[in-house]
């Protein structure tokens, strides 16, 4: 783990292996939840891409981590450009990662904005940006915000697929 990264998931105390009597090393179950903070800074979209795809990588199957790499590039994109966390020198986005039987829940956390909420438009075709929520409510499973006196959150899921 790297810093400001925690680990809230299970590892295992290992099991005996057949015919040899040899305890296994711990091993890392597939379910967890991790977090960790970015810089509000540009370059911690690419950050958190690579962070999540190393977590999830072989945890779920390949769709569903596509779909969650892409979402959650897009809410940091928004957490940077559009909240106070990216126009500050100090500021921090923060994501949490929770991996379990039904799917990945990923929640990203900023500094708010007195500008404004997150909020879904429909795309302009010509348009360089402006299609994060709009991807966001059309690939995950479920999807909402929140905001409180500290900043705001972003949260989807999505969902394993049969």
């Amino acid at each position: 783990m790297t810093a400001g990264e925690r680990h809230e998931g299970f590892v295992g105390t290992g099991r005996k292996q057949r015919g040899a009597g040899v305890r296994a090393s711990p091993v890392a179950r597939p379910y967890g939840t991790w977090r960790r903070e970015f810089p509000g800074a540009d370059r911690s979209v690419a950050e958190a891409r690579e962070w999540a795809r190393g977590l999830l990588g072989e945890r779920v199957a390949a769709p569903v981590l596509d779909d969650v790499v892409l979402l959650l590039s897009e809410v940091v994109t928004n957490a940077v450009t559009h909240s106070d966390s990216g126009r500050g020198v100090d500021g921090r986005v923060g994501v949490r990662v929770t991996c379990d039987t039904g799917g990945v829940r990923v929640e990203v956390r900023d500094g708010g904005s007195a500008t404004g909420a997150p909020v879904v438009r429909a795309p302009d075709a010509e348009a360089v940006g402006g299609r994060g929520l709009w991807l966001v409510d059309g690939l995950a499973t479920a999807w909402g915000t929140w905001r409180d006196d500290i900043g705001a959150t972003v949260w989807f899921r999505v969902a394993v697929r049969p």
